[in-house]
C-alpha cells in the first residue's frame, strides 16, 4: 500500500463514517478498504507533520502489471505445450517409408564407433524413403566435477561442438531429442542454436509426432531420450510400461541407458499394436559400465521401423522393426521398387 492509498481509505472513512460505505464509494472490496485503514493507522498517515517527502517512484511493478504479465506468461506456455502434444509432420513420401532410430551417438567419446556411424548415415543417406531421428546424448559435455574426465579422452570441449555441428547437418534430421548429457548445458544448450540454423526439429527430453502420409493416414511416434521404469528381466520395460499407461502410439523409443529392447504391447479395446524399442549407444566400449560392472546388454545403436502405412492399427504388417540397418534399408527398398512396378 501506498501512502497516498492510505491517505485516500482515512479521508473516506471520515467522509462516509463507515467502512462497508466507504469501502463501496472507492470501488473496492471492504476487506481490501479495511487492510489500507489498519495499515495506514500503524503509518500514522493521519498525524500531522513539521515536513514533508516525496513518495519514491518503486523499482517493483504494480500487483496488476504482474497479474497482466502472469496471464500472459502462461498463456504463452500453454499455446507451447499443447502446439507440441502431437506435432504434425507432413510426409511428402508415397507407399511405405522408413524410420532411422538412433541413440546416444556420444561423438566426443574414445569408445565410440564412429565409423559406425559414419556408414549409418551414408546408408539413411541414400535410402529412398528413409527418414531419420535420434534421442540424445549427442556428447559427453562434461560439466562440473565430471569435467576431470576431459583428460580421460582425446577430444577436448571445443572439438566435441565441432563433431555435434557435423552430426547435425550430416542428415535432413526428422527430429533431434536432448539427453540429460545436452542438457548439462543448461538454457544455453548449444544444439538448439545449431538445430534451428540446419532447420531441425529438436525438443529437449522427447517429442510425440504425428506422421501424416499423403492418403491421410497417421503414423504416432513417441521419442524421448528415456521412459521411467526398470525392470532387471525387460531392458524395454519402460517404454512397454508407457504404452501400456496409456500412451496409444504406433511406435515408442527411448535410449539414455545404452542397451537394446525390444516389445510389442496390444492395447486390448481398440487392437492397435504399439512398437516399444529401447536403443543401445554407438558408445560401445564404456567406462562407467565398466565401473560399476554392468552386462553388456546392447542390441542395435539403430534400429529400423519400416512402415507400410496402407495397413491396419491392429496388423503386423504396418510396423516391421529390423536391427540392423543395411537389412532395414534393403527390405524398404525392395517393397518401394514392388509398390513401384504394382503402379506401373
Amino acid at each position: 500500500m501506498t501512502e497516498a492509498q492510505g491517505r485516500e481509505a482515512l479521508d473516506a472513512l471520515a467522509v462516509y463514517g463507515t467502512i462497508t460505505d466507504a469501502a463501496a464509494a472507492l470501488g473496492i472490496p471492504r476487506n481490501t478498504f479495511d487492510s489500507r485503514v489498519r495499515k495506514a493507522r500503524l503509518m500514522k498517515i493521519d498525524e500531522p507533520r513539521d515536513f514533508e517527502v516525496d513518495e519514491l517512484p518503486s523499482e517493483l511493478p504494480t500487483a496488476a502489471e504482474l497479474l497482466e504479465r502472469r496471464r500472459q506468461q502462461f498463456a504463452r506456455k500453454a499455446a507451447a505445450k499443447e502446439a507440441r502434444t502431437l506435432v504434425p509432420v507432413r510426409v511428402k513420401i508415397d507407399g511405405p517409408f522408413g524410420l532411422a532410430l538412433g541413440g546416444d551417438p556420444h561423438l566426443d567419446d574414445n569408445g565410440t564407433d564412429i565409423a559406425l556411424i559414419e556408414e549409418h548415415i551414408r546408408l539413411i543417406n541414400k535410402t529412398e524413403g528413409m527418414l531419420a531421428g535420434n534421442v540424445g546424448d549427442y556428447s559427453n559435455n562434461w560439466i562440473g566435477r565430471l569435467a576431470r574426465l576431459y583428460g580421460q579422452q582425446s577430444t577436448s570441449a571445443a572439438e566435441s561442438w565441432v563433431l555435434v555441428e557435423w552430426f547435425i547437418r550430416a542428415v535432413p534430421w526428422l527430429f533431434l531429442i536432448g539427453g540429460n548429457h545436452d542438457l548439462w548445458s543448461g538454457d544455453g544448450d548449444p544444439i538448439k542454436w545449431m538445430a534451428k540454423q540446419a532447420r531441425v526439429s529438436y525438443e529437449a527430453n522427447g517429442m510425440r509426432l504425428g506422421l501424416t502420409t499423403p492418403k491421410g493416414r497417421v503414423i504416432r511416434l513417441n521419442a524421448r531420450h528415456d521412459f521411467s521404469g526398470r525392470s532387471q528381466w525387460n531392458t524395454a520395460h519402460g517404454v512397454a510400461k508407457a504404452a501400456q499407461g496409456g500412451w496409444r502410439d504406433h511406435l515408442l523409443v527411448a535410449g539414455h541407458t545404452h542397451q537394446g529392447g525390444y516389445q510389442i504391447v496390444r492395447d486390448p479395446s481398440s487392437g492397435l499394436l504399439s512398437h516399444c524399442l529401447r536403443v543401445s549407444s554407438y558408445k560401445t566400449y564404456d567406462r562407467y559400465a565398466d565401473e560399476k560392472g554392468l552386462p553388456n546388454q546392447s542390441i542395435s545403436p539403430c534400429p529400423i521401423a519400416v512402415i507400410q502405412p496402407d495397413a491396419a492399427d491392429d496388423s503386423t504388417r504396418l510396423v516391421t522393426i529390423f536391427h540392423d540397418v543395411e537389412t532395414g534399408a534393403e527390405f524398404l527398398t525392395h517393397l518401394r521398387k514392388r509398390k513401384s512396378t504394382r503402379g506401373v
